[in-house]
Protein backbone atom coordinates (compact mmCIF):
# COMPACT_ATOMS: atom_id res chain seq x y z
CA UNK A 1 0.00 0.00 0.00
CA UNK A 2 1.29 3.41 -0.74
CA UNK A 3 0.84 5.80 1.31
CA UNK A 4 -0.46 9.44 0.43
CA UNK A 5 2.28 12.38 0.32
CA UNK A 6 -0.19 14.35 2.47
CA UNK A 7 -0.60 11.83 5.33
CA UNK A 8 3.40 11.19 4.99
CA UNK A 9 3.76 14.56 5.79
CA UNK A 10 1.36 14.46 8.34
CA UNK A 11 2.37 12.04 10.21
CA UNK A 12 6.54 13.79 9.98
CA UNK A 13 5.31 16.93 11.98
CA UNK A 14 3.24 15.16 14.07
CA UNK A 15 6.70 13.05 14.88
CA UNK A 16 8.39 16.27 15.11
CA UNK A 17 5.33 17.65 17.44
CA UNK A 18 5.00 14.80 20.01
CA UNK A 19 9.02 15.06 20.90
CA UNK A 20 10.42 13.67 23.56
CA UNK A 21 6.56 12.43 25.01
CA UNK A 22 6.57 9.79 21.92
CA UNK A 23 10.16 8.57 22.98
CA UNK A 24 9.02 7.42 26.02
CA UNK A 25 6.73 5.14 24.22
CA UNK A 26 9.29 3.74 22.37
CA UNK A 27 9.08 -0.39 22.24
CA UNK A 28 11.93 -2.39 24.59
CA UNK A 29 14.20 -4.83 22.82
CA UNK A 30 12.24 -8.30 22.32
CA UNK A 31 12.75 -10.60 24.85
CA UNK A 32 15.16 -13.49 23.75
CA UNK A 33 13.24 -16.48 22.31
CA UNK A 34 14.37 -19.78 20.75
CA UNK A 35 16.11 -19.90 17.04
CA UNK A 36 13.66 -21.40 14.94
CA UNK A 37 16.99 -22.99 12.60
CA UNK A 38 20.35 -23.81 13.52
CA UNK A 39 22.80 -20.62 13.19
CA UNK A 40 26.62 -20.20 12.89
CA UNK A 41 28.74 -18.00 11.43
CA UNK A 42 27.66 -16.90 8.50
CA UNK A 43 25.35 -19.51 8.30
CA UNK A 44 21.11 -18.62 9.19
CA UNK A 45 18.44 -20.14 6.76
CA UNK A 46 15.19 -20.53 8.97
CA UNK A 47 12.26 -21.00 7.48
CA UNK A 48 10.36 -18.31 5.00
CA UNK A 49 7.58 -16.88 6.24
CA UNK A 50 6.51 -14.97 3.19
CA UNK A 51 6.99 -15.88 -0.47
CA UNK A 52 5.38 -12.45 -2.05
CA UNK A 53 6.79 -8.83 -1.50
CA UNK A 54 5.15 -5.56 -2.67
CA UNK A 55 6.90 -1.80 -2.82
CA UNK A 56 6.29 1.52 -3.24
CA UNK A 57 8.14 4.68 -3.85
CA UNK A 58 6.85 8.26 -2.97
CA UNK A 59 8.03 11.27 -0.87
CA UNK A 60 8.17 11.97 2.93
CA UNK A 61 8.39 15.73 3.60
CA UNK A 62 11.29 16.54 6.73
CA UNK A 63 10.76 19.18 8.97
CA UNK A 64 12.55 22.19 7.51
CA UNK A 65 10.17 21.21 3.98
CA UNK A 66 12.97 19.07 1.88
CA UNK A 67 11.33 15.93 0.45
CA UNK A 68 13.07 12.79 0.64
CA UNK A 69 12.69 9.90 -1.73
CA UNK A 70 11.64 6.46 -0.19
CA UNK A 71 10.58 3.29 -0.75
CA UNK A 72 8.66 0.65 1.22
CA UNK A 73 9.66 -3.07 0.73
CA UNK A 74 7.07 -5.19 2.59
CA UNK A 75 5.80 -9.00 2.92
CA UNK A 76 2.91 -9.92 0.93
CA UNK A 77 0.32 -12.51 0.70
CA UNK A 78 -1.57 -12.85 -2.63
CA UNK A 79 -0.39 -10.01 -3.96
CA UNK A 80 -1.06 -7.78 -1.23
CA UNK A 81 0.75 -6.12 1.73
CA UNK A 82 0.33 -8.65 4.69
CA UNK A 83 -1.20 -7.42 7.65
CA UNK A 84 -0.21 -6.74 11.12
CA UNK A 85 3.39 -4.96 12.40
CA UNK A 86 6.81 -6.00 11.27
CA UNK A 87 10.37 -4.86 12.28
CA UNK A 88 11.75 -2.34 9.89
CA UNK A 89 15.31 -2.58 8.33
CA UNK A 90 16.74 0.72 6.79
CA UNK A 91 19.07 1.85 4.41
CA UNK A 92 19.96 5.63 4.30
CA UNK A 93 21.59 5.21 0.67
CA UNK A 94 21.82 7.50 -2.83
CA UNK A 95 18.53 6.54 -4.44
CA UNK A 96 15.38 5.21 -2.89
CA UNK A 97 15.05 2.77 -5.95
CA UNK A 98 18.50 1.34 -6.57
CA UNK A 99 17.75 -2.14 -4.52
CA UNK A 100 13.95 -2.51 -5.08
CA UNK A 101 14.95 -4.70 -8.35
CA UNK A 102 17.32 -6.75 -5.96
CA UNK A 103 15.19 -7.90 -3.44
CA UNK A 104 14.82 -11.47 -4.70
CA UNK A 105 18.11 -11.76 -5.31
CA UNK A 106 20.17 -14.80 -4.07
CA UNK A 107 20.73 -14.73 -0.07
CA UNK A 108 24.46 -15.37 -0.65
CA UNK A 109 24.50 -11.95 -2.48
CA UNK A 110 25.70 -9.00 -0.99
CA UNK A 111 24.38 -5.66 0.90
CA UNK A 112 21.72 -5.34 -2.62
CA UNK A 113 20.09 -8.39 -1.49
CA UNK A 114 19.09 -6.93 1.79
CA UNK A 115 15.22 -6.35 0.20
CA UNK A 116 14.99 -10.18 0.15
CA UNK A 117 14.54 -9.80 4.11
CA UNK A 118 11.05 -9.46 3.66
CA UNK A 119 10.43 -13.08 3.19
CA UNK A 120 11.62 -13.52 7.42
CA UNK A 121 8.69 -10.62 8.63
CA UNK A 122 10.61 -7.54 7.77
CA UNK A 123 10.09 -4.22 6.65
CA UNK A 124 12.67 -3.10 4.27
CA UNK A 125 13.21 1.24 3.27
CA UNK A 126 15.94 2.67 1.19
CA UNK A 127 15.57 6.15 1.63
CA UNK A 128 17.58 9.19 -0.52
CA UNK A 129 19.70 10.94 1.41
CA UNK A 130 19.17 14.94 0.38
CA UNK A 131 20.80 15.80 -2.44
CA UNK A 132 20.98 12.76 -3.86
CA UNK A 133 18.54 10.25 -5.95
CA UNK A 134 15.26 11.17 -6.20
CA UNK A 135 15.56 13.30 -3.28
CA UNK A 136 15.42 17.02 -2.96
CA UNK A 137 17.71 19.38 -0.86
CA UNK A 138 21.68 20.13 -1.44
CA UNK A 139 24.32 17.70 -0.94
CA UNK A 140 26.91 19.94 1.44
CA UNK A 141 29.67 17.34 1.77
CA UNK A 142 29.09 13.77 3.06
CA UNK A 143 27.39 13.27 6.14
CA UNK A 144 27.07 16.77 7.73
CA UNK A 145 25.18 16.82 10.41
CA UNK A 146 21.96 17.49 8.63
CA UNK A 147 22.21 14.65 7.33
CA UNK A 148 22.22 13.12 11.07
CA UNK A 149 18.86 14.89 12.13
CA UNK A 150 17.22 13.52 8.54
CA UNK A 151 18.41 10.13 9.67
CA UNK A 152 16.78 10.83 13.45
CA UNK A 153 13.35 11.97 11.57
CA UNK A 154 13.61 9.10 9.64
CA UNK A 155 13.88 6.84 12.13
CA UNK A 156 11.42 8.23 13.94
CA UNK A 157 8.68 8.28 11.21
CA UNK A 158 9.38 4.30 10.34
CA UNK A 159 8.47 3.87 13.70
CA UNK A 160 5.37 5.35 13.66
CA UNK A 161 3.72 3.77 9.79
CA UNK A 162 0.87 1.47 10.45
CA UNK A 163 3.06 -1.64 8.96
CA UNK A 164 5.75 -1.29 11.96
CA UNK A 165 6.17 -2.38 15.19
CA UNK A 166 8.38 0.47 16.22
CA UNK A 167 11.69 -1.54 16.56
CA UNK A 168 14.14 -0.12 14.08
CA UNK A 169 17.48 -1.47 12.31
CA UNK A 170 19.76 0.08 10.18
CA UNK A 171 22.18 -1.11 7.22
CA UNK A 172 24.65 0.47 5.01
CA UNK A 173 28.22 0.28 3.70
CA UNK A 174 31.07 2.76 2.04
CA UNK A 175 28.74 6.12 2.52
CA UNK A 176 25.94 4.51 3.70
CA UNK A 177 28.09 2.80 5.98
CA UNK A 178 29.23 5.92 7.36
CA UNK A 179 25.82 7.04 7.65
CA UNK A 180 24.28 4.49 9.58
CA UNK A 181 27.02 4.96 12.22
CA UNK A 182 26.07 8.65 11.78
CA UNK A 183 22.72 7.77 12.92
CA UNK A 184 23.90 5.85 15.95
CA UNK A 185 25.00 9.71 16.77
CA UNK A 186 21.25 10.38 17.48
CA UNK A 187 20.49 7.53 20.41
CA UNK A 188 17.11 7.44 18.60
CA UNK A 189 14.66 5.23 20.79
CA UNK A 190 13.42 2.95 18.02
CA UNK A 191 16.86 2.30 16.73
CA UNK A 192 18.06 -0.90 17.99
CA UNK A 193 20.68 -2.46 15.81
CA UNK A 194 23.45 -1.34 13.33
CA UNK A 195 25.02 -3.19 10.46
CA UNK A 196 27.86 -0.68 9.01
CA UNK A 197 30.24 -2.01 6.35
CA UNK A 198 33.11 -0.07 5.53
CA UNK A 199 32.77 3.32 6.59
CA UNK A 200 35.57 5.87 8.37
CA UNK A 201 36.14 6.12 11.59
CA UNK A 202 38.07 9.50 11.46
CA UNK A 203 37.36 11.09 7.77
CA UNK A 204 40.91 12.72 7.69
CA UNK A 205 42.88 9.46 8.35
CA UNK A 206 40.53 7.68 6.44
CA UNK A 207 40.46 10.37 3.40
CA UNK A 208 43.96 12.02 3.50
CA UNK A 209 46.03 9.25 4.74
CA UNK A 210 49.04 9.77 6.19
CA UNK A 211 48.05 13.68 4.82
CA UNK A 212 48.28 12.41 1.46
CA UNK A 213 45.19 13.17 -1.25
CA UNK A 214 45.64 9.71 -2.27
CA UNK A 215 41.96 8.31 -2.37
CA UNK A 216 39.35 7.33 -4.54
CA UNK A 217 36.42 8.66 -2.34
CA UNK A 218 35.22 11.80 -3.52
CA UNK A 219 32.45 10.63 -6.56
CA UNK A 220 31.59 11.81 -9.24
CA UNK A 221 29.98 15.17 -10.04
CA UNK A 222 26.79 14.01 -11.28
CA UNK A 223 25.21 16.38 -14.09
CA UNK A 224 21.18 17.06 -14.12
CA UNK A 225 20.86 14.33 -17.09
CA UNK A 226 22.58 11.48 -14.90
CA UNK A 227 19.96 12.37 -12.32
CA UNK A 228 17.19 12.38 -14.58
CA UNK A 229 17.78 8.48 -15.45
CA UNK A 230 16.98 7.09 -12.70
CA UNK A 231 13.11 6.07 -11.38
CA UNK A 232 10.87 8.25 -10.18
CA UNK A 233 8.74 7.66 -7.43
CA UNK A 234 5.45 6.58 -8.28
CA UNK A 235 3.78 9.42 -8.62
CA UNK A 236 5.93 11.74 -10.90
CA UNK A 237 5.70 9.15 -13.62
CA UNK A 238 6.61 12.22 -16.29
CA UNK A 239 9.86 12.95 -13.86
CA UNK A 240 8.40 16.74 -12.96
CA UNK A 241 9.30 16.74 -9.28
CA UNK A 242 12.83 14.32 -10.27
CA UNK A 243 13.88 17.23 -12.44
CA UNK A 244 13.25 19.86 -9.53
CA UNK A 245 15.10 17.55 -7.25
CA UNK A 246 17.85 16.96 -9.75
CA UNK A 247 18.25 20.90 -10.19
CA UNK A 248 18.64 21.65 -6.21
CA UNK A 249 21.44 18.71 -6.41
CA UNK A 250 23.38 20.87 -8.85
CA UNK A 251 23.92 23.19 -6.15
CA UNK A 252 26.41 21.25 -3.69
CA UNK A 253 29.80 21.35 -3.29
CA UNK A 254 31.74 18.77 -5.48
CA UNK A 255 33.65 16.79 -3.01
CA UNK A 256 36.73 16.91 -5.10
CA UNK A 257 37.06 20.61 -4.64
CA UNK A 258 36.06 20.48 -0.79
CA UNK A 259 38.30 17.62 0.04
CA UNK A 260 41.39 19.38 -1.88
CA UNK A 261 40.64 22.38 0.15
CA UNK A 262 41.66 20.75 3.66
CA UNK A 263 45.39 19.97 3.53
CA UNK A 264 44.68 19.89 7.34
CA UNK A 265 42.78 17.82 10.03
CA UNK A 266 41.85 21.41 11.48
CA UNK A 267 41.65 22.96 7.55
CA UNK A 268 38.46 25.37 7.47
CA UNK A 269 36.53 25.28 4.56
CA UNK A 270 34.85 28.55 3.82
CA UNK A 271 32.76 26.49 0.70
CA UNK A 272 30.50 24.80 3.98
CA UNK A 273 31.57 27.35 6.16
CA UNK A 274 33.04 24.48 8.46
CA UNK A 275 36.07 22.22 9.58
CA UNK A 276 34.98 19.58 7.95
CA UNK A 277 36.67 16.75 8.39
CA UNK A 278 35.92 16.57 12.35
CA UNK A 279 31.90 17.65 11.14
CA UNK A 280 31.77 15.10 9.15
CA UNK A 281 33.82 11.90 11.12
CA UNK A 282 32.03 10.08 13.53
CA UNK A 283 34.82 10.02 15.76
CA UNK A 284 33.65 13.28 16.56
CA UNK A 285 30.49 11.93 18.43
CA UNK A 286 31.99 8.93 20.08
CA UNK A 287 30.33 9.82 23.39
CA UNK A 288 27.05 9.83 21.64
CA UNK A 289 27.31 6.17 19.96
CA UNK A 290 28.38 4.68 23.23
CA UNK A 291 25.65 6.02 25.31
CA UNK A 292 23.08 4.85 22.58
CA UNK A 293 24.05 1.60 23.45
CA UNK A 294 23.05 0.40 20.43
CA UNK A 295 24.16 -2.82 19.13
CA UNK A 296 26.48 -2.72 16.47
CA UNK A 297 28.15 -5.25 13.39
CA UNK A 298 31.04 -3.76 11.40
CA UNK A 299 32.44 -5.20 8.53
CA UNK A 300 35.52 -5.05 6.37
CA UNK A 301 37.79 -6.11 3.59
CA UNK A 302 41.91 -6.34 3.56
CA UNK A 303 42.12 -4.97 0.42
CA UNK A 304 39.62 -2.02 1.35
CA UNK A 305 41.11 1.41 1.20
CA UNK A 306 38.86 1.90 4.84
CA UNK A 307 40.27 -1.33 6.53
CA UNK A 308 41.68 0.21 9.94
CA UNK A 309 39.04 2.32 10.05
CA UNK A 310 36.06 -0.56 11.30
CA UNK A 311 39.01 -2.06 13.86
CA UNK A 312 39.59 1.10 15.29
CA UNK A 313 36.05 1.80 15.67
CA UNK A 314 35.51 -1.61 17.42
CA UNK A 315 37.85 -0.22 19.77
CA UNK A 316 35.91 3.07 20.58
CA UNK A 317 32.60 1.61 20.73
CA UNK A 318 32.27 -1.01 23.73
CA UNK A 319 30.33 -4.54 22.58
CA UNK A 320 30.69 -4.12 18.78
CA UNK A 321 31.32 -7.14 16.36
CA UNK A 322 33.33 -7.37 13.00
CA UNK A 323 33.83 -9.41 10.37
CA UNK A 324 36.84 -8.96 7.69
CA UNK A 325 37.19 -11.06 4.98
CA UNK A 326 39.69 -10.92 1.69
CA UNK A 327 37.70 -8.61 0.23
CA UNK A 328 37.97 -5.29 -1.84
CA UNK A 329 35.54 -2.60 -0.84
CA UNK A 330 31.77 -3.44 0.23
CA UNK A 331 32.25 -7.00 -1.62
CA UNK A 332 31.46 -10.77 0.29
CA UNK A 333 33.09 -13.15 -2.25
CA UNK A 334 31.99 -16.51 -1.21
CA UNK A 335 30.23 -15.40 2.21
CA UNK A 336 26.93 -15.57 2.65
CA UNK A 337 26.87 -12.08 4.09
CA UNK A 338 22.68 -11.55 4.10
CA UNK A 339 22.56 -14.49 6.32
CA UNK A 340 25.08 -13.17 8.71
CA UNK A 341 23.29 -9.61 8.47
CA UNK A 342 19.83 -11.57 9.17
CA UNK A 343 21.16 -13.64 12.47
CA UNK A 344 22.21 -9.88 13.74
CA UNK A 345 19.10 -8.50 13.06
CA UNK A 346 17.14 -11.15 14.12
CA UNK A 347 18.60 -11.26 17.28
CA UNK A 348 18.10 -7.48 18.61
CA UNK A 349 15.10 -6.45 16.41
CA UNK A 350 13.31 -9.88 17.23
CA UNK A 351 14.84 -11.07 19.83
CA UNK A 352 15.85 -14.35 18.74
CA UNK A 353 19.02 -16.51 19.77
CA UNK A 354 20.99 -17.16 16.79
CA UNK A 355 24.05 -17.95 18.84
CA UNK A 356 25.37 -15.00 18.24
CA UNK A 357 26.34 -13.89 21.61
CA UNK A 358 28.14 -17.36 22.53
CA UNK A 359 30.54 -16.45 19.54
CA UNK A 360 33.69 -14.41 19.96
CA UNK A 361 33.06 -11.12 18.97
CA UNK A 362 36.05 -10.72 15.62
CA UNK A 363 35.80 -12.97 12.79
CA UNK A 364 38.63 -12.63 10.36
CA UNK A 365 40.11 -14.31 7.28
CA UNK A 366 43.49 -15.38 6.89
CA UNK A 367 44.87 -15.38 3.24
CA UNK A 368 46.80 -18.36 2.34
CA UNK A 369 46.13 -19.78 5.72
CA UNK A 370 45.20 -23.84 6.03
CA UNK A 371 46.33 -27.11 4.68
CA UNK A 372 45.38 -26.01 0.95
CA UNK A 373 46.75 -22.35 1.24
CA UNK A 374 42.90 -21.04 0.30
CA UNK A 375 42.57 -19.56 3.38
CA UNK A 376 40.55 -19.57 6.40
CA UNK A 377 38.20 -18.20 9.03
CA UNK A 378 39.57 -17.71 12.45
CA UNK A 379 37.51 -15.25 15.53
CA UNK A 380 39.16 -14.03 18.06
CA UNK A 381 38.41 -12.03 21.60
CA UNK A 382 40.39 -8.93 21.06
CA UNK A 383 42.71 -7.09 18.55
CA UNK A 384 45.34 -6.69 18.35
CA UNK A 385 45.82 -10.82 19.00
CA UNK A 386 47.88 -11.73 21.69
CA UNK A 387 49.76 -14.06 20.11
CA UNK A 388 50.87 -11.28 17.50
CA UNK A 389 53.80 -9.72 18.34
CA UNK A 390 55.75 -6.80 16.91
CA UNK A 391 58.94 -8.02 15.04
CA UNK A 392 61.03 -5.32 13.59
CA UNK A 393 63.19 -5.63 10.70
CA UNK A 394 66.26 -3.93 9.82
CA UNK A 395 66.65 -2.43 6.36
CA UNK A 396 70.39 -2.84 5.83
CA UNK A 397 72.48 -3.20 1.94
CA UNK A 398 71.60 -6.95 2.41
CA UNK A 399 68.03 -6.72 2.68
CA UNK A 400 65.50 -7.27 5.29
CA UNK A 401 67.43 -8.89 8.56
CA UNK A 402 65.84 -9.38 11.93
CA UNK A 403 67.19 -6.66 14.98
CA UNK A 404 66.82 -2.93 15.32
CA UNK A 405 70.25 -2.16 14.08
CA UNK A 406 72.03 -2.08 10.45
CA UNK A 407 75.08 -3.97 10.30
CA UNK A 408 76.10 -1.47 7.33
CA UNK A 409 74.99 1.71 6.60
CA UNK A 410 72.35 1.87 3.98
CA UNK A 411 72.18 5.64 2.30
CA UNK A 412 70.43 4.77 -1.02
CA UNK A 413 68.44 7.29 -3.36
CA UNK A 414 65.73 6.76 -5.48
CA UNK A 415 64.02 8.76 -8.32
CA UNK A 416 60.59 9.48 -8.07
CA UNK A 417 58.52 9.13 -11.13
CA UNK A 418 55.43 11.35 -11.15
CA UNK A 419 53.88 9.74 -14.77
CA UNK A 420 53.05 6.13 -12.76
CA UNK A 421 49.95 4.31 -14.51
CA UNK A 422 48.89 1.46 -12.52
CA UNK A 423 47.41 -1.40 -15.34
CA UNK A 424 45.81 -3.47 -12.86
CA UNK A 425 45.27 -0.92 -9.89
CA UNK A 426 41.19 -1.12 -10.71
CA UNK A 427 38.84 2.35 -10.36
CA UNK A 428 36.73 4.04 -8.14
CA UNK A 429 36.07 2.44 -4.80
CA UNK A 430 38.01 -0.78 -6.19
CA UNK A 431 41.11 0.79 -6.86
CA UNK A 432 44.59 -0.91 -5.56
CA UNK A 433 47.91 -0.05 -4.74
CA UNK A 434 50.48 -1.73 -7.59
CA UNK A 435 54.01 -2.92 -7.31
CA UNK A 436 55.69 -1.26 -10.46
CA UNK A 437 59.36 -2.25 -11.28
CA UNK A 438 62.00 0.37 -11.28
CA UNK A 439 59.58 2.69 -9.64
CA UNK A 440 60.96 3.05 -5.92
CA UNK A 441 63.20 0.78 -3.88
CA UNK A 442 62.45 -2.42 -3.40
CA UNK A 443 64.22 -4.51 -0.05
CA UNK A 444 63.99 -8.16 0.53
CA UNK A 445 64.55 -10.64 2.59
CA UNK A 446 65.73 -13.93 1.75
CA UNK A 447 62.90 -17.26 0.82
CA UNK A 448 61.13 -18.26 4.03
CA UNK A 449 62.16 -21.61 5.04
CA UNK A 450 58.64 -21.95 7.09
CA UNK A 451 55.07 -19.95 6.94
CA UNK A 452 55.29 -16.48 8.54
CA UNK A 453 51.69 -15.43 9.37
CA UNK A 454 51.53 -11.83 9.84
CA UNK A 455 48.23 -10.58 11.31
CA UNK A 456 47.36 -7.44 12.22
CA UNK A 457 48.91 -4.04 11.72
CA UNK A 458 52.78 -3.45 11.26
CA UNK A 459 54.71 -0.55 11.99
CA UNK A 460 57.42 1.83 9.89
CA UNK A 461 59.96 3.46 11.74
CA UNK A 462 61.94 4.86 9.06
CA UNK A 463 64.64 7.95 7.76
CA UNK A 464 64.86 9.77 4.55
CA UNK A 465 65.92 12.91 3.08
CA UNK A 466 64.97 15.15 0.11
CA UNK A 467 66.22 18.00 -1.22
CA UNK A 468 62.64 20.08 -1.18
CA UNK A 469 60.48 21.31 1.71
CA UNK A 470 58.32 18.25 1.87
CA UNK A 471 58.18 14.51 0.10
CA UNK A 472 55.48 11.80 0.26
CA UNK A 473 56.27 8.38 1.02
CA UNK A 474 54.80 5.25 -0.12
CA UNK A 475 55.57 1.62 1.49
CA UNK A 476 54.19 -1.71 0.28
CA UNK A 477 54.78 -4.36 2.05
CA UNK A 478 55.03 -7.46 -0.75
CA UNK A 479 54.68 -11.19 -1.23
CA UNK A 480 57.71 -12.14 -3.85
CA UNK A 481 56.63 -15.79 -5.47
CA UNK A 482 59.78 -18.24 -6.25
CA UNK A 483 58.90 -16.86 -10.19
CA UNK A 484 59.37 -13.44 -9.26
CA UNK A 485 55.89 -12.62 -8.99
CA UNK A 486 54.74 -9.84 -6.72
CA UNK A 487 51.93 -9.23 -4.44
CA UNK A 488 51.20 -6.21 -2.40
CA UNK A 489 49.82 -7.22 1.30
CA UNK A 490 49.17 -3.68 2.69
CA UNK A 491 50.48 0.27 2.83
CA UNK A 492 51.30 2.58 4.05
CA UNK A 493 52.22 6.31 3.95
CA UNK A 494 53.07 9.90 5.24
CA UNK A 495 53.66 13.27 4.21
CA UNK A 496 56.62 14.18 5.72
CA UNK A 497 56.16 17.55 6.87
CA UNK A 498 53.16 16.05 8.99
CA UNK A 499 55.14 13.65 10.32
CA UNK A 500 55.05 15.26 14.26
CA UNK A 501 53.77 12.59 16.36
CA UNK A 502 50.58 13.41 18.89
CA UNK A 503 48.25 11.27 20.90
CA UNK A 504 44.89 10.07 19.58
CA UNK A 505 41.50 11.50 21.39
CA UNK A 506 40.51 8.10 21.12
CA UNK A 507 41.98 4.57 21.06
CA UNK A 508 43.96 3.25 18.87
CA UNK A 509 45.68 -0.49 18.17
CA UNK A 510 49.12 0.77 19.06
CA UNK A 511 49.54 2.71 16.68
CA UNK A 512 51.44 6.30 15.64
CA UNK A 513 49.37 9.44 15.53
CA UNK A 514 49.35 12.82 13.62
CA UNK A 515 47.41 15.40 14.65
CA UNK A 516 48.36 17.46 11.52
CA UNK A 517 47.19 20.32 12.22
CA UNK A 518 48.30 23.68 10.10
CA UNK A 519 50.38 24.54 13.13
CA UNK A 520 52.31 21.19 13.26
CA UNK A 521 53.45 21.04 9.92
CA UNK A 522 57.76 20.76 9.88
CA UNK A 523 58.82 21.46 6.55
CA UNK A 524 62.21 19.43 5.92
CA UNK A 525 65.71 20.67 6.28
CA UNK A 526 66.68 19.75 2.56
CA UNK A 527 69.47 16.58 2.40
CA UNK A 528 69.02 16.57 6.06
CA UNK A 529 67.72 12.88 7.72
CA UNK A 530 64.42 12.79 9.05
CA UNK A 531 62.64 10.08 10.74
CA UNK A 532 59.10 8.90 9.60
CA UNK A 533 56.99 7.10 12.13
CA UNK A 534 53.63 5.68 10.30
CA UNK A 535 51.34 2.66 10.30
CA UNK A 536 50.70 0.35 7.48
CA UNK A 537 47.46 -0.78 7.08
CA UNK A 538 46.17 -4.01 8.80
CA UNK A 539 46.43 -7.30 7.07
CA UNK A 540 45.89 -11.31 7.96
CA UNK A 541 48.44 -13.08 5.83
CA UNK A 542 50.39 -16.10 5.68
CA UNK A 543 53.66 -15.87 3.47
CA UNK A 544 54.70 -19.28 2.43
CA UNK A 545 57.65 -21.48 2.28
CA UNK A 546 60.16 -20.22 -0.32
CA UNK A 547 58.51 -16.46 -0.74
CA UNK A 548 60.41 -13.75 0.16
CA UNK A 549 59.02 -10.65 2.17
CA UNK A 550 59.69 -6.79 0.34
CA UNK A 551 59.50 -3.51 1.21
CA UNK A 552 59.24 -1.41 -1.74
CA UNK A 553 59.55 2.58 -1.07
CA UNK A 554 58.02 4.78 -3.60
CA UNK A 555 57.33 8.74 -3.69
CA UNK A 556 54.38 8.61 -5.57
CA UNK A 557 51.22 6.33 -6.43
CA UNK A 558 48.66 6.27 -9.47
CA UNK A 559 45.86 7.12 -7.03
CA UNK A 560 47.21 10.76 -5.99
CA UNK A 561 44.90 13.14 -7.37
CA UNK A 562 46.27 16.66 -6.14
CA UNK A 563 49.86 16.47 -6.21
CA UNK A 564 51.27 19.60 -3.50
CA UNK A 565 54.24 21.24 -5.30
CA UNK A 566 56.51 21.08 -2.27
CA UNK A 567 56.00 17.40 -2.32
CA UNK A 568 57.59 16.77 -5.36
CA UNK A 569 61.30 15.81 -5.23
CA UNK A 570 63.21 14.16 -7.91
CA UNK A 571 65.20 11.70 -5.81
CA UNK A 572 64.50 10.90 -2.04
CA UNK A 573 67.30 9.08 -0.28
CA UNK A 574 66.15 6.15 2.20
CA UNK A 575 68.57 5.99 5.15
CA UNK A 576 69.35 2.69 7.74
CA UNK A 577 72.64 3.35 9.71
CA UNK A 578 73.62 2.58 13.30
CA UNK A 579 72.26 6.84 14.00
CA UNK A 580 69.34 6.85 12.28
CA UNK A 581 68.09 2.50 11.79
CA UNK A 582 65.07 2.16 9.37
CA UNK A 583 63.07 -0.80 10.46
CA UNK A 584 59.29 -2.39 9.71
CA UNK A 585 58.00 -4.24 12.29
CA UNK A 586 55.42 -6.86 11.34
CA UNK A 587 52.85 -8.43 13.56
CA UNK A 588 54.05 -12.00 13.42
CA UNK A 589 51.70 -14.61 14.86
CA UNK A 590 53.62 -17.68 16.84
CA UNK A 591 52.38 -20.99 15.82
Amino acid sequence: MRVPLKLCASLAALVAVMGAGEALAQPAAPALQAAAAPASFGHYQPPKQFTEQVHSTFYVRLRDGTRLGVTVARPAVNGQAAPGKFPVIWHHTLSATQEAADGTGPRAAGFRSIPSLTDYGYVVVQVARRGNGQSFGTMRGYHERNEDADAYEMIDWLGTQEWSNGIVGQYGCSNTGDAAMHALTGDNPHLKAVFAGCFSWNKYDAMRRGGIFAQWGTGPTRTVAQDMAIAPVDEDKDKVLLHAAALEHQRATPLFELWKSMPYRDSWAPSVQSTFWQEGSVSSYAQQVRRSGTPLYIMGGWRDELRDQGLIARMNIPGTRILIGDWLHCQNDGFALVEEIHRFFDRYLKGIDTGLEAQAPIHYFVVNAGADHKGEWREAKDWPLPQSKETPYVITPAGLLAGTAPAKPLHQAFPVDYTVTCPEGGSGSTVQPCHLPGKGLSIAGKPLTAPLEITGHALADVWIAADTKDANLFLLLEDVAPDGHVRVVTEGRLKASLRKLDKAPWALPGLPWHRAYTEDAQPLTPNEPTRLQFDIMPTSYVFLPGHKVQFTFTGSDHRERARDPEAQPKTIMLISDSAHPSTVSLPVVAH
